[in-house]
């Protein structure tokens, strides 16, 4: 059978899928703003600092959802 540890890694593994599935939502809607009236090198900085930005809430997420249900099934 199961153990509460096995429910708990595929419980986890759900909502880590959710939250990949929401980002990714987030981040089609969501274009990068570039304004043509910038510098390349002042668009392309832009880009990573959201592109960076966007990677620390997926991280944030996942860390979160680990958490999370931990606390809910007591491990």
């Amino acid at each position: 059978g199961f153990s509460r540890n096995d429910i708990g890694v595929c419980v986890g593994g759900g909502v880590i899928v959710r939250a990949c599935l929401i980002y990714s939502a987030f981040l089609s809607s969501s274009t990068p703003a570039a304004d043509a009236s910038l510098p390349a090198v002042t668009m392309a900085w832009q880009y990573i600092g959201q592109l960076i930005f966007n990677m620390l809430i997926l991280t944030g997420l996942v860390k979160g959802a680990d958490r999370v249900v931990k606390e809910m099934l007591g491990l």
